[in-house]
C-alpha cells in the first residue's frame, strides 16, 4: 500500500493568493452583476487563436456578452483588437472604473461601470445577433472550457502528457524516454 498523498506533494494552482490586477478586479465586479442577471461567466476566454476577451457572459437566453475591462485611458489606446472581439457577441462592453474618461470609448459599444465587488450596466450595447452555427461553437466552448477549469480545480495534477498515473510520486518521463 502505497503512503497518503500529502498537500505540499500537489502544486497549487491557487490564484487567490496572488493579488489581483486591476483589470482583474475589474472582470470580478461584472461577473458578479453578471451573475446576478442570471448569465455565466467566464474570464480569460479564447474565442479564437489571437484573441482573448476578459469576460464572457452567457446568458439565460443562449446570447453572449463580450466585456473589455479597461483600468485606464492608456490601457484603451493600447488595445488594438477590441473591433475583433465583436464578431463573437451578441453584445459588446467596455467595463471601466468611475475615474474612466468614458468620453473616449466608441459609440455603439455598451458600457459597464464596476469596481471590486459589482457593477453597473451604464449603456446597453448594440445588438448584432450571432450565426447559429458560431453561437452552437462558442457555447460548446464555453462549457468545455468551464468544465476544464472546474476540473483544473478539483484534481490540479491529474498526469503529464495526458498520461494518468496511480503513483503520486512519479516525476513524469526522463529525457530521452
Amino acid at each position: 500500500m502505497r503512503p497518503p498523498v500529502q498537500p505540499n506533494d500537489i502544486p497549487s494552482n491557487d490564484a487567490s493568493t496572488e493579488p489581483l490586477q486591476p483589470g482583474q478586479r475589474l472582470a470580478r465586479g461584472v461577473s458578479r452583476h453578471l451573475r446576478a442577471l442570471g448569465f455565466a461567466t467566464l474570464e480569460e476566454f479564447v474565442p479564437a487563436r489571437g484573441l482573448r476577451v476578459d469576460v464572457l457572459g452567457l446568458g439565460p437566453k443562449g446570447e453572449l456578452w463580450v466585456i473589455e475591462c479597461k483600468s485606464s485611458r492608456a490601457d484603451f489606446r493600447a488595445d488594438s483588437k477590441w473591433q475583433g472581439y465583436l464578431e463573437w457577441c451578441d453584445r459588446y462592453f467596455w467595463a471601466v472604473d468611475m475615474a474612466f474618461p468614458v468620453d473616449v470609448l466608441p459609440e455603439g459599444t455598451g458600457l459597464i461601470v464596476a469596481d471590486d465587488y459589482d457593477a453597473e450596466v451604464i449603456r446597453m450595447a448594440a445588438e448584432t445577433k450571432l450565426a447559429p452555427a458560431r453561437r452552437k461553437k462558442l457555447i460548446q466552448k464555453f462549457a468545455m472550457d468551464a468544465a476544464r477549469r472546474l476540473q483544473s480545480i478539483r484534481d490540479p495534477r491529474p498526469g503529464w502528457d495526458g498520461q494518468f498515473f496511480a503513483d503520486p510520486t512519479h516525476q513524469g518521463p526522463k529525457a530521452g524516454e
